[in-house]
């Protein structure tokens, strides 16, 4: 008879789930909208008609993300002293950030941004393990969990190229793609093993590509926007830990939703 110990990180993983499916929907849901409003209201009387040709514009943005570690198993992984060890699994969870907008105007379909924010951040590592009664053949799988938990605070800079398409009375649709560096403002680590040191650097580096759409108002511009960003540096730290060694490599994944006020 198996016995199944209950995973404390299993609902997280399901809501970030459902987190990723929501944002995914918002998009497709603005394009239906953005389309119907640019043949409804392509003749229509323009709202701020002239404001696009301004050469800076400021805003604010507040961001609605899903985000998750990415592991790369290291060869101690499947080495004889991890042989407990099933699996490392890092859930998606959900987070926010509030940030500031400078747009400069470099052609009329051209931008570009930067957009500092903070972002707050909540990632896991669960750690499946055999316990030593699945040695025995006589027994079935007995699995245990041990969750490390990250909580940062990020201080980040989007540097981004945005591509428009024509406006369409009220509306207007672009695509946005650049880099972003990030530093650790503050953070919490939640390690559940008095031994270990597991560490994080706090710098980290990331390539994003989205698209999203501009609804002109009489006073002002709401962008609607789903970006994807994926790390590139290894935020993996240096101090040797037992929850490290069976990890060669880590970067973050995020899945984002931001409303930009202009």
């Amino acid at each position: 008879m198996s016995v199944e110990t209950f995973n404390p990180g299993h609902m997280r993983h399901v809501r970030g789930a459902k987190i990723i499916l929501l944002l995914l929907l918002l998009i497709p849901g603005s394009s239906l909208l953005a389309q119907h409003s640019g043949h409804q209201f392509m003749w229509a009387r323009r709202n701020n008609p002239e404001y696009d040709r301004r050469k800076i514009t400021y805003g604010f943005s507040i961001g609605l993300h899903t985000s998750a570690y990415q592991i790369k198993y290291s060869d101690k992984y499947v080495s004889p002293q991890l042989d407990t060890l099933v699996s490392v699994d890092p859930p998606f969870i959900p987070g926010f950030s509030l940030g500031f907008l400078v747009n400069f105007r470099l052609h009329d379909m051209l931008d570009v941004r930067i957009m500092p924010k903070a972002g707050f951040y909540t990632h896991e590592l669960n750690y499946r393990y055999l316990t030593s009664k699945d040695l025995d053949p006589r027994t079935e799988g007995v699995q245990k969990f041990k969750t490390q938990i990250f909580e940062t605070t990020m201080v980040e800079v989007p540097f981004l190229i945005k591509y428009k398409s024509m406006r369409r009375g009220n509306v207007r649709m672009y695509m946005v793609g650049g880099i972003t560096p990030a530093i650790e403002a503050s953070g919490k680590r939640d390690i559940q093993s008095s031994t270990s040191n597991f560490s994080i650097n706090k710098g980290n580096l990331s390539i994003d590509a989205g698209m999203g759409f501009d609804f002109y108002f009489p006073l002002f511009k709401l962008s609607q926007e789903i970006r994807f960003s994926r790390g590139i540096v290894n935020i993996l730290g240096d101090e040797a830990s037992s929850f490290k060694e069976p990890i060669l490599r880590m970067n973050t994944n995020t899945i984002s939703v931001y409303f930009i006020f202009q």
